[in-house]
């Protein structure tokens, strides 16, 4: 095996592909199918042009950038391929390939959310830090970051492209599962804007507030009347109310 050695880092490698495993951390969890078995044929036709970076872990290489290339490669039949060694520490390859997916718009909304929750609870990155690390504000980090406080039902719809963040993010606000599937069913069967899902979601509460002054009352009454019949007839007595506003 030969290679250069230029600052640290090792090129000019080809290793056995099987010695090769993807980055745990790895942001990135959907590939398309599509993309895919275009890259797939292409490496049949033409090898793998540029290689991919990988850094010495115990007795195997780990991915630090080219994952997809890589997946590419086994489907095309290839034993080795050409790599870049590199010196890296964890916390280096977590931010490079956060980055890497991130310039190659590569990750979905969750995704992207779950790479910074990653910095910031494995390595202690604040907010501003992560923002200099990719390029962006604090705000744009902080509000991707809030989605994983929807529910899983919400993530998946982001994942997939079913729902844009702008569609999202007004969906946090309304605390009660039911209440997001509600508007979940009408931004699909409206096709609504950011605009229109945050006067829906105000809707959304006001009704809510309002079933809930009315509520104490109701049900104040009701346990009276049922424990007047509980005594007059001698049983337990269960009341149940329809849609009416009288009992």
């Amino acid at each position: 095996m030969s290679g250069s050695f230029k600052d640290g880092h090792k090129s000019g490698y080809e290793i056995d592909i099987t010695k090769i495993k993807p980055n745990p951390n790895q942001p990135r969890k959907r590939f398309s199918e599509e993309d895919m078995e275009t890259l797939v044929a292409s490496i049949q036709a033409h090898g793998l042009i540029a290689p991919i970076a990988v850094r010495k872990v115990d007795d195997y290489y780990e991915i630090v950038a080219g994952e997809r290339r890589w997946r590419a490669c086994q489907q095309a039949g290839l034993t080795k391929i050409p790599v870049v060694v590199r010196d890296y520490t964890t916390e280096e390859v977590s931010e490079i390939a956060l980055v890497e997916n991130l310039q190659r718009q590569n990750l979905n909304p969750i995704e992207e959310a779950f790479g910074y929750q990653y910095l910031m609870d494995t390595f202690k990155k604040t907010q501003e830090e992560i923002a200099t690390i990719v390029g962006r504000s604090r705000s744009y980090v902080a509000n991707i970051v809030r989605l994983l406080q929807l529910p899983e039902f919400l993530q998946e719809e982001l994942e997939v492209g079913a729902l844009t963040v702008g569609q999202a993010r007004p969906l946090l606000a309304l605390a009660e599962e039911h209440l997001q599937l509600q508007a979940l069913e009408r931004i699909k069967e409206k096709g609504l804007n950011a605009r229109q899902i945050e006067q829906l979601v105000k809707e959304l509460q006001s009704g809510k507030k309002r079933l809930t002054s009315t509520q104490p009352k109701a049900t104040a009454e009701l346990r009276k009347l049922m424990q007047r019949l509980k005594h007059s007839l001698g049983a337990p007595v269960d009341i149940r109310l329809k849609n009416t506003k009288k009992v």
